[in-house]
């Protein structure tokens, strides 16, 4: 298959909800490595994008190293401490206006990520684009709306995740 017959794919990662979900339903963490050399078997990689929070911390600084290196473009926002103390960092109009922009100019946009408000977006490239979407999460935790309306859903399991 030649360079111009590969499907071209562009990848966005919510990598909270990635993380929180994979440590809920499995105790484990997401293994990129994998992920990343499934979604480009094959195929031609547009652009990838991982999106995180930022506390300031040197562990969280390796994690965003690691994903430069195997590929992504790191995006990161701060967290904001409310006054009740609790925290917000909230990617997803984010991820939505990054996605929308980049879809026109892919085949099929790949979203990690369980969160349900990301379903009218995939309908939308769909509707207005022709773009297919394939939604990585972890099927008991993710949006059954985000899961009917995906062209492919991949159910994150054991195979996906970083061995112990």
């Amino acid at each position: 298959m030649t360079a111009e017959n590969l499907e071209k794919v562009s990848v966005f990662v919510d990598v909270q909800n990635i993380y929180y979900t994979c440590r809920e339903a499995h105790g484990g963490n997401f293994d990129y490595n994998k992920f990343w050399a499934q979604i480009c078997q094959g195929r031609e990689l547009v652009t990838a994008i991982a999106y995180a929070t930022d506390k300031g911390d040197e562990k969280q600084r390796q994690f965003q190293n690691i994903l430069r290196a195997i590929g992504f473009t790191v995006k990161l926002k701060p967290v904001l401490r409310r006054l009740d103390g609790t925290t917000k960092a909230d990617w997803d109009v984010g991820i939505a206006l990054d996605v929308f922009e980049h879809a026109q100019h892919c085949d099929t946009v790949i979203l990690a990520s369980g969160d349900g408000d990301f379903n009218i977006l995939l309908h939308r490239i769909k509707q207005r684009f022709g773009t297919n979407s394939e939604v990585y999460g972890v099927k008991s935790l993710t949006s059954d709306l985000l899961i009917a309306e995906a062209t492919k859903f991949i159910n994150i399991d054991e195979s996906l995740l970083l061995r112990r």
